[in-house]
Order: structure tokens, then C-alpha cells, then sequence
């Protein structure tokens, strides 16, 4: 009898350690970021305007952030001349181009958001950002990553203004060191595409590692991007 105790004993705990086993390796495919079933945090929107991913750290985690003067334009955003429609939606073109990354890699959405509220006028835009420029201005955060470290890619999206990042971006890159992480920029743009801003994020971020084919898109089809955003994901291996 005690013998028979023994090996049903041991065959409880062997399955019991299977168990373990293939629970550990389903968590380690949802660390991975390319869980799209998982619905991503997104910063601004929660209560302490923090970065909070569901999923569990481990693997190669994405984030992609994004500013956008649609999402900082206070109470008449819908109407900010940053917007266009996808899907019969008014959505911020930077954050639609976010969107068709997050379809086609998963990770977790993040917003710039600023204390700065931004004109919904395309001419009062452009000029109240020359004057950041003209300021060198650091537009505060009120929007911030919670662990910036369990993230290994980064996904950098803004629009050209005046062939320069916007200002929050900078304020984006001074509050993190991403030393050893891949960064991959996207932007939308009215005829000047990059500029120098790639050179530019090098030069903020020496110690990461720069993707220099990012994806630009015209302001005026981001809602027909979604295929061109797809083959250019493939091309980098995502």
C-alpha cells in the first residue's frame, strides 16, 4: 500500500510540473508584445496618465509612441486640422498610422500629452510651433511611460514642423534614456517628409540603436496608409 502511495505521489507531481510548464510558456508569447487580444494601455487616458501594459514583461516588448496636436487640442480637438478621418472616424493622423503598426506588430499605444494646448487651426498651428522653435521651448508632460526599461523597440511618431521634430518630442526624449534600445521613427508630413528629424533623434539618443528606413506618409493619404504601412513592417522583419 505504501508503495502505491509513492507512485501516485509522483504521478501527481509530474503532472502537476507539466502544468507549470506550459503556463509558463503561453505568459512568455504574450510578453512578447504581438498579443493583438490584449487591449493596450494608453497613456492620458488612465487615472494617473502613466504607461501601464497588461501584458507581462519578457521577449521583445513594443511600444509606440506617438504626438499628435489633435490629442492637445483641448475640447474642439475634433475639429483640430490634424485630424482625418479612417473608417468614417475622426482620429489624429499620427495616431492612425500608430494604429496600423500596433494591427500589424501589437505593443502598447502611448500618447504625448502636453501641457500645451494646441490651436486646431492648421495656420495658428504652424505658426505657434515656429515660435517653440524660436523658444527652444520644452513643452511640460503630463502623459509619462511607467517602466520604460521592460520595453526593447520603440516606435517614435510626430509630424514635420518646419523640418523639425516638434517640440514635445524633445521634451519626449529628454525625460528618457533609451541606451541599447531599437528605435523605429514614423511621421506624417505636407511635402518634407523626414528633414534631418532622424539625424536629430540620433543625436538625442546616441547609446540606442536608430532605424533609419522609417515610414513617412503624406498628410493628406495617412487614411489609405495601412497596406504601404504592412510592406514596410515586413521589409524591417516585424
Amino acid at each position: 500500500m505504501k508503495a502505491f502511495s509513492k507512485r501516485t505521489l509522483a504521478a501527481l507531481l509530474a503532472a502537476a510540473v507539466a502544468v507549470s510548464f506550459t503556463a509558463c510558456g503561453n505568459s512568455g508569447r504574450a510578453g512578447t508584445g504581438s498579443d493583438s487580444t490584449s487591449e493596450p494601455s494608453v497613456s492620458g487616458q488612465d487615472t494617473e496618465g502613466s504607461a501601464s501594459p497588461e501584458t507581462p514583461t519578457g521577449g521583445n516588448r513594443i511600444l509606440i509612441a506617438y504626438f499628435t496636436a489633435a490629442e492637445n487640442s483641448g475640447v474642439d480637438a475634433v475639429a483640430s486640422a490634424s485630424y482625418t478621418t479612417v473608417d468614417g472616424q475622426a482620429v489624429g493622423r499620427l495616431r492612425a498610422v500608430a494604429d496600423m503598426i500596433q494591427d500589424n506588430v501589437g505593443g502598447d499605444l502611448f500618447s504625448i500629452r502636453t501641457s500645451v494646448v494646441y490651436p486646431t487651426d492648421g495656420g495658428e498651428l504652424i505658426d505657434y510651433a515656429a515660435r517653440e522653435q524660436d523658444e527652444n521651448a520644452r513643452p511640460e508632460l503630463t502623459s509619462h511611460i511607467e517602466n520604460p526599461d521592460q520595453y526593447d523597440t520603440i516606435f517614435i511618431g510626430y509630424p514635420n514642423w518646419w523640418a523639425d521634430l516638434p517640440m514635445a518630442v524633445y521634451s519626449f526624449f529628454d525625460e528618457y534614456d533609451f541606451s541599447g534600445k531599437t528605435i523605429i521613427p514614423f511621421n506624417v508630413h505636407n511635402g518634407s517628409r523626414f528633414s534631418r528629424t532622424i539625424q536629430t533623434i540620433k543625436e538625442l539618443e546616441p547609446n540606442a540603436t536608430m532605424v533609419e528606413d522609417g515610414f513617412t506618409v503624406s498628410e493628406q493619404t495617412v487614411d489609405g496608409a495601412a497596406g504601404d504601412v504592412a510592406d514596410w513592417l515586413d521589409e524591417l522583419g516585424y
